[in-house]
């Protein structure tokens, strides 16, 4: 079966019409399952365009068979730049497969990229990346070089890794394209698909949602506030290899917002949580901030409206940004230490029920570092020192800085997961914070100590989950919430089935 076949006349006309669009600021996005991609890019026409898919060992000397799949795209007004947007779902992947793709249509291609797709059951890592925001340190291409750094460096050690997710505030400023420009720019991100998180310094604007489409994506009020002609989010969700991932916007959290992000997330998984072996909750901002915005009000908000939510609903892991420092916790249970005697730093926790590991992620890219803070229980009574190891917040089991760049590696197996903050730099360039003079110190032990090598692990540890009976997967309430319109719903879908490449 030829693309003709799949697509029909009038789209393979559109496929080859030669209109001269040049595609630019492409990126690859995760789908609603193993088996799908989103591709999403801009582009300078507003005619009909299609991804276009083949086996890689079908492209011989850079041309695409005849017959290759092509999957209609999206197109709309990009209200950023002028020019348009467009997106595209690959759908029908098979495993253990390398495909390449480009973007257009005859006459206006883009360059050729490739994934490959691995098991579709079983064990896997992703990798899990806090603020990049490109633009904050003041220079662009600084920001730009370590963000680069971090993927070359945890994608060389980490080459199967099946996810790169984000912790949020991929730039400075919503909607200034040259620093969008500088986080699109490494191809990793055109072979590796990027599960989008909006945070504070994206929203504003519609240049996140343009650059960007996510699956299963719930836009109403509570998740998605603001004016409409300029913004982005929604709550949104996908399940990969046994895991529920549920992304929250939030950004909204006023006029009752925390209260709908529980019902969305009570909603996906009393749909979609029974089967998982996991439930990871993604959103911007920390919790449990151990630096700068460890007391600011809508974080005080968030820790009593949330955690007991989280652990009623049998949450696994929580992964956050926004504070640009990194932070471990406790096992938490309705806002509380779950096990007193729990040591600082423990390399293993077996969760009871309803227990939550907390995570937030360091800057990926050396843009800007937040200094730990000291609990201070006048601004929060209630989130105040540890009492094994007072200089730290109560909720958190590892607090650290150091002015280098860090990302987190998960890794999902069947009876646990892993979670390690490994170092992608060190205090040398690229890390604008530290070469701009922003920062006055680097290394560990508020820099008394020498950096340590790029790879080398600042925190691991190997959390056993509960698997009760009461381990809470499928048993929220029905609050009214749905799973979000399918945007894809009046297109049909061609296939990457076997059978429509020619031998």
């Amino acid at each position: 079966m030829g693309a003709t076949a799949l697509l029909g006349s009038g789209l393979t006309a559109a496929a080859h019409a030669a209109d001269g669009a040049t595609p630019t600021g492409i990126v690859l996005g995760v789908g609603a399952k193993e088996t799908q991609r989103v591709v999403s890019w801009y582009t300078s026409a507003g005619t009909a365009q299609v991804v276009q898919v083949a086996p890689t060992s079908k492209i011989k000397k850079g041309r695409f068979p005849k017959n290759s799949v092509t999957f209609p795209a999206t197109v709309a007004a990009n209200t950023v730049n002028g020019g348009y947007n467009g997106h595209a779902t690959l759908d029908s992947l098979k495993e253990h497969t390398a495909y390449s793709y480009r973007v257009g249509t005859e006459g206006g291609w883009s360059r050729t990229y490739s994934f490959k797709t691995q098991d579709f059951k079983g064990d896997f890592d992703f990798l899990f990346y806090g603020d990049p925001q490109i633009g904050s340190s003041g220079d662009v291409a600084k920001d730009g070089a370590g963000w680069q750094d971090t993927l070359n460096v945890s994608l060389a050690a980490n080459p199967r890794a099946e996810l790169l997710v984000s912790g949020g505030d991929q730039v400075e400023t919503a909607n200034t394209e040259t620093q969008w420009d500088a986080f699109l720019a490494p191809d990793k991100l055109r072979q590796y698909p990027w599960a989008a998180t909006i945070g504070n310094h994206d929203v504003g604007g519609k240049a996140y949602e343009q650059h960007f489409w996510t699956p299963n994506t719930d836009r109403s009020a509570p998740y998605y506030n603001g004016d409409a002609a300029i913004r982005s989010g929604g709550d949104y969700w996908y399940k990969y290899k046994g895991v529920l991932f549920i992304d929250l916007n939030s950004n909204a959290y006023a006029a009752g917002s925390d209260a709908a992000h529980i019902g969305y997330v009570t909603d996906v998984v009393k749909k979609h949580g029974a089967d998982a072996k996991y439930t990871v909750l993604v959103y911007h901002h920390s919790i449990y901030s151990p630096a700068s915005h460890a007391n600011d009000g809508d974080n005080r908000l968030r820790r009593q409206d949330f955690p007991t939510a989280f652990s009623n609903l049998g949450v696994d892991l929580v992964l956050q940004g926004h504070d640009h420092s990194y932070s471990r916790s406790y096992e938490i249970k309705n806002g509380k230490k779950a096990n007193p005697s729990e040591k600082p730093g423990a390399a293993k926790v077996a969760q009871g029920p309803g227990g939550v590991i907390y995570v937030t992620a360091n800057s990926a890219s050396g843009s800007k570092y937040y200094n730990l803070t000291a609990p201070d229980t006048t601004k929060d009574p209630n989130y105040g020192p540890d009492p094994l190891n007072p200089k730290s917040h109560w909720a958190n089991s590892v607090e650290n800085q150091e002015h280098v760049r860090t990302y987190v590696k998960v890794e999902v197996r069947g009876d646990k997961l892993v979670v390690e903050n490994l170092r992608s730099g060190t205090c040398a360039a690229p890390n604008a914070a530290v070469e701009l003079g922003q920062e006055s110190w680097c290394g560990p032990n508020s820099g008394a100590s020498a950096a340590q090598p790029v790879g080398s692990t600042v925190d691991k540890v190997t959390i056993l989950p509960y698997r009760g009976n009461d381990h809470g997967h499928g048993n929220g309430h029905d609050n009214g919430h749905g799973n979000g319109h399918d945007y894809r719903a009046d297109v049909s879908t061609p296939t990457l089935d076997e059978s429509a490449w020619l031998q």
